[in-house]
């Protein structure tokens, strides 16, 4: 804090200014509370996961399952005991579609989750025997049960806890979605900033680093972990890629990697489908030169185990890339 502001005198004009400030960006969000049953969202979030018509499902910006068993058996675990759970964030987006034949037949008041969906992915694997409980803190005797391994009262008792959910209304756009997932998330220590714009900064552009990301040669070119590629490094690798390669001039412009890179990603999320589909190819031509030149493609060193790190990689797939 800077000693300006701790010598500021607020004056009564600037608490009127302030007040007006408030009321003008203050944003008017209907959302109700309700409790579903444990058994009801799990179902509600299983039943036509397959063709993508579940009631409760999480949107392709939303991370993959990032807990390890231990955190999800904490989880469990504070169930069990009766503590207090977080909510669960959903949106209401009925009506929302990108076809332009809608109708009203389409309408199947879907709710996206906002923030819950480890928690939910952990109900699930619980419930579905895919979770084998440990490290536990204080129910020490249930080390190593799984669900169905419990008594039957005990399941049945379990499946009817109930878990508070904030549901926004359809009213609530897409900008107050994204705004909710920013403030519930941002500085949290489980996101990284690229999962934070994959919940923010939504876009074409995204959707072609999300493609480029699950390329099965990238991946192996980098040799990224399974835990890595839950993070999302492989998009952070692919989002430095082609702002190093295309806005390196611009990077002097802003305080900080992080402001660069979010930047980038916002303009790029407005290019036409022409050059995405040029920049797709010209970062396959780039992955085709290291495969054929660079035994050990990206990492370090001679070691086929070895992950890359982000400064090799940038440094040689921008190198190549501006050879071409």
């Amino acid at each position: 804090m800077s000693n300006n502001l701790l010598t500021k005198s607020i004056t009564e004009k600037m608490q009127e200014e302030a007040e007006i400030q408030i009321r003008e960006k203050k944003k008017t969000v209907d959302y109700n509370t309700i409790e579903y049953p444990i058994e009801v969202i799990v179902e509600k979030y299983l039943n036509g996961i397959d063709d993508d018509t579940n009631e409760i499902f999480i949107p392709d910006y939303q991370r993959e399952m990032a807990w390890d068993e231990a955190r999800q058996s904490k989880f469990i675990e504070s169930i069990l005991l009766g503590l207090p759970i977080p909510y669960i964030y959903v949106a209401d987006i009925s009506g929302e579609t990108e076809e332009e034949n809608y109708s009203e037949t389409k309408d199947l008041a879907r709710l996206e989750i906002i923030d819950g969906t480890q928690r939910i992915r952990t109900l699930e694997n619980f419930i579905k025997n895919k979770l084998q409980l440990q490290n536990l803190e204080k129910l020490t005797k249930l080390e190593g049960f799984r669900f169905s391994e419990l008594n039957i009262a005990r399941q049945r008792r379990f499946k009817r806890t109930t878990i508070r959910i904030i549901q926004l209304s359809e009213e609530a756009d897409e900008e107050a979605r994204r705004d909710l997932f920013e403030r519930i998330n941002t500085g949290s220590v489980e996101l990284n900033e690229m999962e934070k714009r994959r919940g923010i900064i939504r876009g074409v552009f995204l959707n072609v680093i999300d493609e480029l990301a699950k390329s099965e040669r990238f991946i192996n070119l980098c040799a990224f972990t399974e835990p890595s590629i839950r993070r999302v490094e492989p998009q952070e690798f692919v989002l430095r890629f082609f702002a190093f390669l295309n806005s390196y001039q611009e990077f002097k412009k802003y305080k900080n990697i992080t402001e660069f890179l979010d930047n980038y990603l916002e303009n790029m999320n407005r290019t036409d489908q022409n050059t995405l589909e040029s920049m797709k190819n010209e970062f396959y031509s780039m992955l085709d030169f290291v495969e054929r030149y660079f035994p050990t493609g990206f990492r370090q060193g001679k070691n086929k185990d070895r992950t890359t790190t982000r400064i090799k990689f940038e440094s040689l797939a921008v190198g190549i890339a501006l050879t071409f």
